[in-house]
């Protein structure tokens, strides 16, 4: 445990040192964004997480690097309630990124390995501009027991998108499978296809100087046979 606890504050260190102010450290700026998201369904990788929930962000970049906190709370009590910090480098169309997913009610500081919350993920991927895609892969946490043999499952998601424009809104097309059993397959134990969606992103003007952000999805998950309908407001 104390050795876990050293590598999560040399990281931390090491991080936060690369995002330190451009009079300190280099001449690139620091920048910070904020945000939430207001969506009727909490949809993610093929998987129904939850009702209506409200998922603020923020986010903190430097040169490259950058430090991201996110967040997802249900208007039911039973909704997921998580928390998840992702630390990664982008340079041209290439990304590397580590999230550590944390999902309530155990405890945050709680790192044992049968009965923590926290998933650890690595992720790697490519924007080609036309096309996008990534690898996602969890390495260490709770994924480590979802096997029935007590093997770990790296359960892995691999995605390819694809923006286009129709008119005068902004779309993308996405599909997702996993290679693997996995935390992302109920009833099969090879490759699946999960998720195959198509979202579109528009402004709703409110007012002649105001508008907000807006998206509709459609997604269904093949091998569940699961289909879902999201709509989000952006603020």
């Amino acid at each position: 445990m104390k050795n876990t606890m050293k590598k999560r504050i040399g990281l931390t260190v090491v991080l936060v040192a690369l995002l330190l102010p451009s009079q300190m450290m280099g001449k690139d700026k620091v920048e910070v964004s904020t945000g939430a998201d207001l969506v009727s369904v909490y949809y993610w990788r093929g998987q129904n997480l939850g009702g209506v929930s409200i998922q603020p962000t923020i986010a903190v970049k430097r040169s490259g690097f950058s430090l991201t906190a996110w967040g997802s709370v249900g208007f039911d009590k039973a909704d997921t309630k998580e928390l998840d910090l992702t630390a990664g480098y982008t340079t041209g169309g290439f990304s590397l990124a580590v999230t550590d997913y944390y999902l309530s009610p155990v405890k945050y500081f709680n790192y044992s390995s049968h009965t923590t919350s926290h998933v650890y993920e690595a992720t790697v991927g490519y924007d080609f501009g036309a096309l996008a895609l990534s690898w996602n892969t969890n390495f260490a946490g709770y994924d480590y027991y979802l096997k029935k043999d007590g093997k770990r499952a790296y359960s892995t998601y691999i995605e390819a998108s694809a923006p286009f424009i129709l008119g005068d809104t902004n779309f993308k097309a996405e599909i997702g499978c996993t290679p693997w059993d996995g935390s992302y397959t109920k009833f099969t134990d090879k490759f699946a296809v999960v998720n195959i969606g198509i979202k579109a992103s528009k402004e709703i003007k409110v007012t002649d100087t105001f508008s907000v952000p807006a998206f509709a999805k459609v997604s269904v998950n093949p091998e569940t046979e699961g289909a879902y309908f999201v709509f989000g407001l952006t603020f």
